[in-house]
C-alpha cells in the first residue's frame, strides 16, 4: 500500500510521526505541507476520508490561526468557506496527515497510527 505523509519539518509532532513510520518500516510519499499547500478538493476529499468534523483540521494553535482570528470567524463559515481558507496556507492545516488508500489520519495519534499497518 502507498502512503502519503503531509508534514511541516519544523513540527515536533510531524518529526515524531515521521520516526515512527521509518521505525515500523512504513514506506510513504512525502509532502511538505508549506510548499504544497492542499487544495480545497483535495481537503474535501481527505476530511471525507477521516470521518472528522472539518473543524480537526484546523491548526488551532498555530500563530497563522490566532492572527487571523479563526476561533471567532470559523462557527459562522459554511464547509465551502472553511475548505477555501484551508487551502489558502498549509499553516491553518493540523498536520501530520497520513493518507492511505482509504482512510486518512490527522495529527498523530500513536494507537491510531498502529492500526494501519
Amino acid at each position: 500500500m502507498r502512503y502519503q505523509f503531509v508534514y511541516y519539518p519544523k513540527c515536533t509532532t510531524c518529526q515524531n510521526a515521521k520516526k515512527w513510520l521509518n521505525d515500523n518500516g512504513i514506506t510513504y510519499e512525502e509532502r511538505n505541507i508549506k510548499d504544497e499547500n492542499p487544495s480545497a478538493v483535495e481537503l474535501e476529499e481527505w476530511q471525507k476520508k477521516s470521518h472528522l468534523p472539518l473543524k480537526k483540521f484546523f491548526n488551532t494553535s498555530g500563530l497563522l490561526y490566532k492572527s487571523m482570528q479563526l476561533k471567532d470567524k470559523l462557527p459562522k463559515m459554511c464547509d465551502t468557506e472553511m475548505f477555501a481558507i484551508l487551502a489558502t496556507n498549509g499553516m491553518l492545516v493540523k498536520r501530520p496527515i497520513l493518507i492511505t488508500g482509504n482512510r486518512v489520519l490527522v495529527g498523530f495519534k500513536e494507537d491510531e497510527w498502529k492500526q494501519i499497518k
